[in-house]
């Protein structure tokens, strides 16, 4: 069965504040309906201050109170996520560039035309070989060739051991699988 072709265009993603604007607008409409209760649970006190505190009156503010408390919760939730989003949002653009610095540091090290640039990069992502030349205009034998070249110089013999030459740079760990050339 035939797949369809992955895309080499980022896909668009929601601002990560836009996630937010749903727990936003409740913890807004509880602070109105806090705000609702509390004003006629007053007024209520007011007016029957003179026949004394009753069970409805008691609801009120209970319910005034505890719509309170979940506006303050909800409010400090929403903000400390804001800030977590945001520290993600900052690591996760830092770790970008680093990767991007380092993938050019490596075809700069192997020496890789531009061309086989552009065809590592895609390899890197996950394209195969007709998704490659579909992208770049290229004939699927061009393609294959500079592939090949891009694996003999970065020592590697596939696409998944060029793979994991990031991998085990980004993870530090030291071990690499074993290549079939010195």
């Amino acid at each position: 069965m035939p797949t369809e072709p992955r895309s080499s265009a980022p896909r668009p993603k929601l601002p990560a504040a836009r996630m937010l604007v749903g727990p936003a607008a409740i913890v807004a409409l509880q602070g109105v309906a806090a705000v609702y209760f509390l004003v006629d649970g007053v007024d209520d006190m007011v007016v029957e201050a003179k026949r004394g505190f009753s069970i409805g009156m008691a609801m009120e503010c209970l319910v005034a109170i505890a719509l309170l408390g979940g506006v303050i919760m909800g409010s400090r939730h929403i903000r400390r996520i804001t800030g977590d989003l945001r520290r993600n949002e900052r690591a996760l653009a830092s770790a970008r560039g680093a990767l991007a610095d380092h993938i050019a540091l490596r075809f700069d090290e192997w020496d890789l035309t531009p061309g086989e640039s552009d065809v590592a990069l895609f390899a890197l992502k996950g394209c195969d070989v007709a998704e490659i030349a579909r992208l770049r205009g290229a004939a699927q034998g061009t393609v294959r060739s500079q592939l090949s070249q891009v694996y003999a110089k970065a020592g590697v013999t596939s696409q998944a051991m060029l793979v994991s030459l990031f991998f085990d740079d980004l993870l530090e760990t030291g071990t690499r699988l074993p290549t079939d050339q010195p």
